[in-house]
């Protein structure tokens, strides 16, 4: 799809090459203005306003990069006007106030000076005797330095002076100003720049570029064509740039509304038969006690009952409300201590917020040895990491290896749960909202891990847990592909 820039070109284009208004013959010829133009730089020079010019020379068939009517004329830029150089004045020669604005090149990324020079700090004081002034209507632009890099072109509204990095460009009076300042912007000058440590415009080459000439009355209708159409542009730029956004968020989005669906129990149908999840509940109870009888883990304090007002949504009836500590073993990280060279190592990766990307687990930040792993907090394949501290919080991803892992991530073992369920509830749009609320607003958003522990997860039954999975896995990869 043609870009909003493209568009606008594309219409310069038309302008310049005599396509976008009829010619009418009444309006005269290119070659009658083109010899008013001669008339006027003469008069010029003779009054002494401008310097004689050395020969631009005849303008060869191999220069003209496209047809233009046969009532127009081809005129070398210099042919249309002349060239000025900026100069920087002393510093005792300037004033913060005056009636003769001074314009850096910087000035030119002044908010309010994007086509028309206006807003400055500087002036010239009152006085400076003979000062080099510019006239109003000049067309400045970045002469040396990187800033030529940024091909910018501004106006002049009134009597200034530029600095010694800008150069500037005064029409003759025979024709149109808006539509020269649309020819004169059509030029790329990054194509027309020498030198690498000081980029500087190469002037000579400048000079002898080529302006197509309409009829002075052709190129007022050609100004107020463009003038009309310009807000079609920039409406289509709006609806693009809107357009663009959607493309660029909507795979995103499709996916975050499936996952939302697969935790309200609305992705796969239920089963009658699935035993539900108030059983599994119960299941997972009884391994706890008896993972804590066998010392593996430590008995944690009781969770708060769930009430009517905490429950965000409904579930189908075979479903369980459940907090998030009551469904696995829980865990926050530490970094491991430099103390015991011995424990340092190859063997078992050390995770931090940035090592979790989309999903994915970057394991090769090594920290642990074998003998390390019995003093750290290391957590076993399967289970899920989340950031619970910064600007990243809630980023999660399940591990496919044995991983230690710092104070900014909590993690959970699910007991009896399928893990990529859980992993997809804790991607969904309900919990990041909620992760969201319980950090605050912050500069440091935070969850500690009593208040990770009592969030809220909607459980289905094992069985529907695993169909939810298997919808999954068909269907996000193809929001995936439409990025």
């Amino acid at each position: 799809m043609m870009t909003a820039e493209q568009l606008k070109n594309s219409i310069l284009q038309l302008a310049m090459q005599g396509k976008l208004v009829e010619q009418r013959p009444e309006e005269g010829t290119g070659e009658e203005l083109y010899k008013e133009l001669i008339h006027e730089q003469k008069a010029l020079i003779k009054q002494g306003r401008i310097k004689q010019k050395n020969q631009l020379g005849d303008i060869g068939e191999e220069e003209i990069r496209y047809d233009i009517p046969p009532s127009w004329s081809w005129a070398r830029i210099e042919e249309c006007g002349y060239f000025v150089s900026g100069y920087t004045p002393k510093n005792n020669q300037l004033s913060t106030e005056g009636t003769i604005p001074y314009f850096k090149v910087s000035d030119m990324n002044t908010v309010g000076n994007e086509k028309y020079l206006s807003i400055t700090d500087l002036y010239l004081s009152p006085d400076v005797v003979n000062p080099k002034i510019f006239e109003e209507g000049t067309i400045v632009y970045p002469k040396n330095g990187g800033a030529v890099f940024t091909n910018k072109k501004r106006v002049l509204i009134k009597k200034s002076i530029i600095d010694l990095n800008t150069g500037g460009f005064k029409s003759l009076k025979p024709l149109d100003f808006d539509f020269i300042y649309l020819l004169f912007s059509s030029i790329d000058f990054r194509q027309y720049s020498k030198g690498t440590a000081l980029p500087t415009v190469d002037m000579e080459k400048i000079r002898k570029i080529l302006f197509p000439i309409p009829p002075l009355a052709e190129q007022k209708r050609i100004v107020a064509k463009i003038e009309e159409l310009m807000p079609f542009v920039e409406q289509y730029a709006a609806t693009s740039t809107k357009l663009n956004t959607l493309n660029s968020t909507f795979p995103d989005q499709m996916k975050k509304s499936i996952l939302q669906e697969a935790v309200m129990g609305k992705l796969v149908p239920q089963d009658p038969n699935d035993e539900p999840a108030s059983v599994l509940l119960e299941e997972i109870a009884e391994e706890k006690k008896k993972l804590i009888k066998e010392g593996k883990i430590k008995k944690q304090k009781p969770l708060p009952e769930i009430t009517e007002d905490e429950i965000p949504f409904d579930i189908p009836e075979s479903w369980e409300w459940v907090r998030l500590g009551s469904i696995g073993i829980t865990q926050t990280g530490n970094t491991p201590s430099k103390a015991h060279p011995e424990y340092s190592g190859v063997d078992i990766p050390f995770i931090t917020p940035g090592d979790i990307a989309d999903g994915v687990i970057i394991y090769t930040n090594q920290a642990l040895s074998i003998e390390g792993k019995k003093v750290a907090r290391v957590c076993e394949p399967g289970t899920i990491l989340q950031v619970c501290i910064g600007g990243s919080i809630g980023k999660c991803a399940i591990t496919k290896r044995e991983v230690t892992f710092n104070q900014q991530i909590n993690v959970i073992s699910p007991i009896l749960c399928n893990s990529s369920y859980l992993y997809a509830v804790m991607n969904s749009r309900y919990f990041t909202k909620v992760m969201k609320e319980k950090a605050g607003g912050t500069a440091t958003p935070i969850i500690n891990r009593g208040i990770w522990d009592s969030l809220l997860i909607p459980l289905p039954p094992v069985k529907e847990q695993e169909r939810i999975v298997q919808k999954l896995n068909t269907v996000l990869p193809l929001c995936d592909r439409l990025k």
